[in-house]
């Protein structure tokens, strides 16, 4: 009996695993071929089962038929749609990786409200069945599917096309190969799959808008645990957990852990996604969002006068019924939570649904007195504790963003979503019986309705306080370029987690609010799609703007309140696929379709406009290299006079000095035996150096004798795997690279590090404000010395000139006081005139104390600049000394 229990179990979990296995295979092959992680595929898939449905069931089409053209015609035909006009203009040299992860969201999005338009939003329990149950059936289309692609990947001249694209896609263009006909290829495959996986699954499971997007989603698990590469480790995986999950019903537990191994038995696949999204290594190494995505917009006059009118307004004219009405600040609350986290934070977060109804649910917990080790409150007392409960959960986010982003990130956010949403929220000892009122004395609507502004404006506030100030500009320079933060001392990782607790309270705020509204608990106002909608909503109507979550929750009510349910998905959807075309969002697009429809004319420039045009152009130098004060294109005036470095301020044994000294100078930062591997190759191998107060130390060589591996080793940002990094006697080695700003050894990048949303002057207060000591005043000194305290310093940093931006990065750095200065090739994208000044800059910076390291190509600059030079090749110091012998040497 015993046997044949475990034999039939083993089938069951094979049919599910070979599902799974299916899905796994689209989501690798699509991966492989473009890059993009589909979040869309689930969305693909109910599409495909819902057109089967419609074709055989309400058409009577017969089976076949119906599967041929839903399988071989339309799910191909969806695939190479998408690839055409969605993610084509994102694959542009230049374009935003990130950008694709909008899109494919928009993609699941503009599907799911689509099918609930078309189809509505009740589950099906009619679908065609195509393959029988047996799971031998699914489980031999999921090997040959497999066997298939891993063939044509590896013995056919297209596999080796779809190689070299991933590897990269303008190289391979160069090469002839057509980039684009690979992606579609890639895309109609990946279609195709997720097709046949919804058709399968369709007679199993529910089949609606919603379950079955999400739960194909969940089994995305299979393909990360095969880190999007490896179809057979993308199929093993699959079936042994579609196997473990069945066998895990046999098991019936005594006392506690029943329920709980029962969640865990019928959930199996979301828990190795969270597994296979926080544990292993993550996808993708961009930021979370396209850079328009966030940027600061500057509000329309009377926006906000406009919105206080309507949000008062359903007071004045909705009479005793605000029923819909009520959703929109309760709604308003938790989207304002993305703005804390995505908008100015720049993280992703699909996971927000989780904590606003972890706030629904500890509210109507803790006002029934059935939270474990609380009395029973009252309402509004219930709603601040669940709040004060819920932020630190935030953490469960937040962790994993200090060293994941972009894909990884987006996985692991919605790893936990969906984690909380199955072992929580649908778990009957969790919310059984639950009922939740509103607080005493705004029982009816209206005086709900004005309770809930009131918490909204307090949510306005606390949401603008992180808009302003030192956090606000800490905040805004992680979003623009989190290196370059903490290059200037902001303790990013730290940020990461206040971002995530801050926006997990305001959604479990909005969460509560929201359950009191509808009077009750209901786990579907939180499920996870209802989660990317939010994110969707938010990104596309202005991640960094408070009024546009506002807007976003006035239309998600509004549309579906008004309309067939998807109306507003669909929207939200089509916004976002169009990313793409217009990155800045909606505003972009009504813009240019505004400036189409204008009359063309020839513009004139006023008398002003003609005084600015010539400064523009001008291309004439002052004597001090710079252009003139009337001719300088920031208008900044000429730069300050900065004394040269007189023979009075170089050390008179500085030609003769030693590599290593055996007692440093106090406040010198040394290299010991420094070693750096990868994978077997050997980047620096036992590199000694040291950087003198004073001194400007140059370090050269050709590509690849590890200057940038040794100069990330002494910022922070590369541990090295043999010897040690000191500041003076300190061992700085394992610090971070806030922490060794905050010691006084500061940094600039070869790829500029500014921070495009804010102002130079906001640039360089970061710095000021981060650094080795907060001197506000210090600000004013930087933006003084490099001539950038005119009105230049008003301007945003985007757009900005390179020189000018050279001059705010330096100034940011030198804002914080330090001692050591370590320079990335300064010279890098710079003219002659701005090269001569920056040399003249350096100087003086030295003259005055400064230790300063250079890693430069431009010898010539070396040579004017360096007191010490050190030469490396193959991992290793060759050559130091006074930088003309060394470099005559080196030419000769």
């Amino acid at each position: 009996m015993s046997g044949s229990l475990t034999y039939d179990l083993t089938l069951a979990g094979l049919s599910v695993g070979g599902a799974a296995a299916l899905t796994g295979i689209g989501l690798v092959v699509t991966h492989r071929a473009t890059g993009v992680l589909n979040f869309a595929h689930g969305a693909i898939a109910m599409v495909c089962a819902y057109l089967l449905r419609q074709f055989t069931v309400v058409w009577g089409w017969p089976l076949a038929l119906g599967a041929a053209v839903t399988l071989l015609l339309v799910a191909p035909a969806i695939g190479v749609a998408l690839e055409r006009f969605v993610f084509r203009p994102l694959s542009v040299p230049g374009g935003d990786p990130a950008q694709t992860l909008v899109a494919s969201l928009g993609v699941f999005v503009l599907l799911v409200g689509g099918a609930a338009l078309v189809w509505g939003t009740g589950a099906r329990a009619d679908a065609p069945t195509l393959v029988s149950a047996d799971p031998w059936g699914q489980l031999a289309v999921a090997l040959a599917l497999a066997v298939g692609v891993g063939g044509v990947t590896r013995w056919t001249r297209f596999g080796t096309e779809v190689r070299a694209v991933v590897d990269d896609r303008s190289l391979a263009v160069l090469g002839g190969i057509d980039a684009d006909r690979v992606a579609a290829a890639g895309w109609a495959f990946g279609s195709f799959t997720a097709g046949l996986t919804g058709v399968l699954l369709a007679p199993y499971v529910r089949l609606d808008p919603y379950g079955m997007p999400l739960l194909v989603m969940e089994v995305m698990a299979v393909a990360v645990a095969a880190r999007m590469r490896s179809l057979p480790v993308a199929v093993v995986v699959a079936l042994g957990l579609g196997v473990a999950q069945s066998q895990l019903t046999r098991l019936h537990p005594a006392g506690w852990a029943e329920p709980l191994l029962q969640a865990v038995g019928a959930n199996l696949f979301v828990v190795a996604l969270l597994v296979a999204a926080l544990v292993l290594p993550g996808i993708g190494g961009r930021d979370a969002l396209p850079r328009t995505a966030t940027t600061r917009a500057a509000t329309p006059p009377g926006a906000w006068i406009v919105a206080v009118v309507l949000f008062l307004l359903p007071l004045g004219l909705a009479g005793s019924d605000l029923h819909t009405s009520v959703q929109v600040p309760a709604l308003g609350v938790v989207l304002l939570s993305l703005v804390v986290v995505t908008g100015r934070g720049g993280q992703i977060s699909l996971g927000q649904a989780a904590y606003a109804g972890l706030g629904a649910l500890f509210t109507a917990l803790l006002a029934a007195g059935r939270f474990p080790g609380l009395p029973r409150l009252p309402e509004l007392a219930a709603l601040a504790v669940a709040v004060v409960l819920v932020a630190p959960l935030g953490v469960l986010t937040g962790w994993p963003a200090i060293s994941r982003h972009g894909l990884a990130l987006a996985l692991a956010t919605f790893a936990v979503g969906v984690g909380v949403s199955r072992f929580v929220f649908a778990q009957p000892y969790a919310t059984s019986g639950l009922s939740l009122d509103r607080p005493a004395g705004f029982d009816g609507d209206r005086a709900y309705y004005v309770l809930e502004l009131g918490l909204l404006a307090a949510a306005l506030l606390a949401t603008g306080a992180l808009r302003r100030g030192r956090t606000g500009r800490a905040l805004a320079a992680m979003r623009d370029h989190a290196s370059g933060a903490s290059a200037a001392g902001v303790r990013v990782p730290s940020l990461k987690l206040t971002a995530f607790v801050a926006g997990a309270a305001l959604a479990a705020l909005g969460g509560g609010m929201l359950g009191m509204g509808l009077r009750a608990f209901d786990a579907t106002a939180y499920d996870p799609v209802r989660g990317l909608l939010w994110f969707a909503a938010v990104v596309v109507l202005g991640a960094d703007s408070a009024l546009g979550a506002l807007a976003a929750a006035a239309l998600l009510v509004g549309l579906d309140a008004g309309a067939s349910g998807g109306v507003a998905a669909a929207l939200i959807g089509v916004l976002a696929v169009l990313v793409g075309r217009f990155p800045g969002g909606p505003y972009e697009a009504l813009r240019t379709a505004s400036s189409r429809l204008r009359p063309r004319r020839r513009a004139t420039p006023t008398p002003l406009g003609e005084r600015v045009r010539r400064r523009l152009r001008s291309v004439e130098t002052g004597p001090t290299g710079q252009p003139p004060a009337d001719e300088r294109p920031d208008g900044t005036g000429p730069e300050p006079a900065i004394p040269r470095r007189g023979t009075a301020s170089r050390r008179p044994d500085a030609p003769h000095a030693p590599r290593t000294p055996a007692v440093p100078a106090p406040g010198s930062l040394l290299a010991r035996g420094i070693r750096v591997t990868y994978d077997g190759f050997t980047a620096l191998d036992g590199v000694d150096l040291e950087v003198r107060p004073g001194w400007v130390t140059a370090v050269v060589g050709p590509n690849g004798a590890g200057k940038s591996t040794l100069f990330h080793c002494l910022a922070g940002t590369l541990r090295p795997s043999q010897g040690r990094v000191l500041f003076g006697e300190q061992d700085i080695t394992r610090l971070a690279a806030h922490a060794r700003t905050r010691l006084g050894i500061a940094r600039t990048f070869q790829q500029l590090a500014v921070f495009p949303s804010l102002t130079v002057a906001e640039n360089v207060q970061v710095g000021a404000e981060q650094g080795r000591i907060a001197d506000p005043a210090a600000a004013e000194r930087a933006l003084r010395l490099f001539g950038l305290d005119g009105p230049v310093r008003a301007l945003p940093a985007e757009g900005l000139p390179t020189g000018t931006l050279r001059r705010v990065e330096l100034a940011r750095a030198l804002a914080g006081s330090p001692h050591v200065l370590l320079l990335d090739e300064p010279a890098a994208g710079l003219d002659t005139a701005e090269v001569t000044s920056l040399t003249r800059i350096l100087r003086a910076l030295a003259a005055d104390g400064t230790a300063l390291l250079v890693v430069e190509h431009d010898l010539d600059l070396v040579a004017d600049l360096a007191d010490v030079v050190h030469v490396m090749t193959a991992g290793r110091v060759v050559t130091s000394g006074p930088a003309r012998h060394v470099l005559e040497r080196g030419r000769g």
